[in-house]
Order: structure tokens, then C-alpha cells, then sequence
């Protein structure tokens, strides 16, 4: 008996090994190589010479890695979570003065129920300040317009449509 004949066993044991691998990387590499290998397995088991299983493997694998993966990493990326997390969750958020906001500090209190330190926006912080406030007193609204660090950078909300124009803000 010769041992080209239990090739079939290798191929197999390959196979496992790479599903295996690709179970714990998850990146698609190595179940194209075991598909690869399924055609070598394949080509063997119709009676190719191993050379030919191992040529027949290599091609397969490649044309998969090249030509399959790609649309199916692409397939599998497009439905991703399209909700907003930790700090692009926050900006636009509005929130409520608690303590005085001035540009160098306060708090606020989110729309999620967190409690900021805040300051005031700056042209330098590169958002468009409403108005020149020198302070936001409690009770009046804003929006966060940044982050930096733990600290939320937020400019007064706007007043909405249909407001009869009195604001909150107190003549400083």
C-alpha cells in the first residue's frame, strides 16, 4: 500500500485545523484555505497525484482569498451597529444648566441624566457661538458642541420656532 493513498486523511485533518483556526480569528482567511483544501481533498479522492491536490488546493485558496472574501467581508461589515457610542453619542446632545456655566467651568445635566462638568464654547473651539454670553445660569438649555476630556463644551440651545422670544438668560 502506498501512502498517497491515505492522503485523504490529511486533507481532512487540514480541514479541521483550519476551520478551527478561523473559529478563533474570525477574519475569513483561513475558512477560504479550508475551502481550498476541500478541493484538494476533492481532486484526490478522484485520483489526481499529490502535486496536483497540492496545486488544485493552492489555486482554490488563493482565487477565494482574492476574489470571495473581499464582497463577503464587505457584506458582512455593512450591517453594523449604526448607533452612536461613548463621545460622538454625546455631541448634539442637549442638557440643562445645573450649576453656572462660564468658559472656564460648570455643570450641566445631560439629556441621559448625567451630570458634566462644562464650559462655555469659544470661536476658538471651532463652533459657532450663538451668543456671547458671559455665563448660562441654572435652568437655561444647552447643546454639547465637544468633548475634551471629562468636560462637555457646550454653547446655549437654541430658541425654538414658535417661542415668543423671551429667553431664560438673565441680563448680566
Amino acid at each position: 500500500m502506498d501512502i498517497t493513498s491515505f492522503a485523504w486523511i490529511a486533507w481532512l485533518v487540514l480541514i479541521l485545523i483550519f476551520i478551527i483556526i478561523e473559529m478563533l480569528t474570525l477574519d475569513l482567511v483561513f475558512l477560504m484555505i479550508a475551502i481550498g483544501s476541500v478541493g484538494g481533498l476533492i481532486s484526490g479522492l478522484v485520483g489526481t497525484p499529490w502535486w496536483g491536490q497540492l496545486i488544485v488546493a493552492a489555486v482554490l485558496s488563493i482565487v477565494l482569498l482574492f476574489f470571495i472574501r473581499p464582497p463577503l467581508l464587505r457584506a458582512l461589515k455593512r450591517g453594523g451597529d449604526p448607533a452612536k457610542s461613548n463621545v460622538a453619542a454625546l455631541i448634539g446632545m442637549g442638557g440643562l444648566v445645573v450649576s453656572t456655566v462660564s468658559r472656564t467651568g460648570g455643570l450641566v445635566k445631560l439629556a441621559i441624566g448625567e451630570t458634566w462638568t462644562a464650559r462655555l464654547a469659544t470661536p476658538a473651539d471651532g463652533a459657532a457661538v450663538a451668543s456671547p454670553a458671559a455665563e448660562l445660569v441654572p435652568g437655561e438649555h444647552v447643546v454639547v458642541v465637544s468633548i475634551e476630556g471629562a468636560t462637555a463644551v457646550v454653547t446655549p440651545a437654541p430658541v425654538p420656532s414658535g417661542a415668543d422670544g423671551i429667553t431664560e438668560r438673565s441680563a448680566s
